[in-house]
């Protein structure tokens, strides 16, 4: 796929760029704030390397899932603010999507301007499966530009009017962060150097299956800690008390046991894991072995033994993936299987390590920790776990022609 550097001079020329500036927000309507600028942040070198061409860049994004109408609690206003803060230039504001407002914003851009656009999902059209319906807010999207760049990389999963439609209507190119992500999980799937291990976690099995598929047939390790874990450890005939598990999935697990056996992957389970009755930031706390959960508690996070465990297996890895966190981290009872598995990930000695995105690189943020110890924090979790199953997306197969 293209780069910017492939589109030639870009000096007078409107830009549309779709980033991914899907945010956290706290506090009501018109007070909101950022809880996590993570997203925003990354958008950042793609835009001022158009902004540094002479470009007049129209940013594009969603928020949240509003219904296909403009609803005040989603709007981009509080980004286009912190936009600002990190380019030290002001981001002027359109306050809808294709209408007057943002053709008057668009064409009161100077060369190497920024503008963004409200919430693309306040127009139906952006997520319509009808093709012809998508297609025409993507050419009225065109109307505001020259060339397009794609860099929100936790949409090209979508095959949406501003992902998809929009690249068919203009000349097209992959921006900064798309093409870092493309490259790291080209490495992670297509030639990992080993051991290679990958650490999934989460709650749900099912969010996983498709990862566990593809990746049983390119690992030495997998680790399974979070919520999914006790299915895991059901499938093996263990009792998990009040823990989340999918009796639907004990099957399809049991097959998955099955298959890391033959093929030689060390499949590692919990072999203990911190329980309370309740999950609460106070809870009382105890750690039990894997095989003994009362039936009163519910597993919230790996224990020490568990994380000593991981740690030995992720000593020695050349290629470490991971997505999903080892237990409910949001609250400090049940963080530390996250914090430590996170840590030993961060401390490989020449290795390549990348965290898929969604909860786990909020984690990364959220404990505090140094981003710059992964090898690649990915922005789009959906987008990263179709990549990890192996699945091609809409939103880069089209970038390819």
């Amino acid at each position: 796929m293209r780069g910017i550097d492939e589109l030639g001079d870009l000096r007078g020329q409107r830009v549309l760029l779709r980033s991914d500036l899907n945010v956290p927000l706290e506090g009501e309507a018109g007070e909101s704030v950022i809880t996590d600028d993570g997203r925003v942040r990354a958008s950042v070198p793609t835009i001022q390397q158009l902004t540094a061409a002479g470009a007049r860049v129209v940013v594009m994004a969603h928020l949240g899932r509003p219904k296909g109408a403009p609803d005040a609690k989603y709007s981009l206003a509080p980004v286009a603010k912190r936009l600002s803060e990190l380019l030290g230039a002001e981001v002027a504001f359109a306050t809808d999507t294709v209408g007057e407002n943002a053709q008057k914003t668009v064409a009161a851009l100077a060369d190497g301007d920024v503008a963004l656009l409200e919430n693309l999902r306040f127009d139906a059209r952006e997520t319509s499966k009808d093709d012809a319906e998508r297609g025409a807010f993507a050419a009225e999207l065109a109307e505001l530009g020259d060339v397009f760049v794609s860099d929100g990389f936790g949409v090209v999963h979508r095959k949406q009017a501003s992902v998809y439609d929009l690249a068919k209507a203009l000349p097209h190119a992959a921006g900064l962060l798309v093409q870092a992500e493309v490259r790291a999980f080209a490495k992670v799937l297509d030639d990992p150097e080993r051991p290679y291990v990958v650490v999934l976690g989460g709650s749900k099995v099912s969010d996983k299956l498709g990862v566990i598929d593809n990746l049983l047939e390119k690992v030495d390790r997998l680790l399974i800690g979070g919520g999914m874990a006790f299915t895991f450890l059901k499938a093996q005939g263990y009792e998990v008390g009040g823990s989340l598990l999918e009796e639907e999935q004990l099957d399809t697990v049991r097959e998955y046991l099955s298959r890391a056996a033959d093929r030689g992957v060390e499949l590692v389970l919990p072999v203990d894991v911190v329980v309370a009755a309740d999950i609460s930031a106070d809870a009382a706390t105890s750690v039990v072995q894997a095989a003994a959960i009362p039936a009163d508690q519910k597993g919230l996070d790996i224990g020490p033994a568990t994380i000593e465990l991981f740690r030995g297996k992720l000593v020695d890895a050349k290629t470490v993936v991971w997505n999903g966190p080892m237990g409910v981290f949001e609250l400090a009872p049940f963080a530390e299987g996250t914090r430590e598995v996170a840590v030993a990930i961060s401390s490989l000695v020449g290795g390549t390590s990348v965290v898929g995105g969604g909860d786990s690189a909020a984690a990364v943020r959220q404990l505090g920790l140094d981003e710059g110890a992964f090898t690649h924090i990915s922005t789009g979790g959906g987008a990263s776990l179709e990549l990890l199953e192996g699945k091609e997306l809409p939103g880069l197969t089209v970038l390819e022609d």
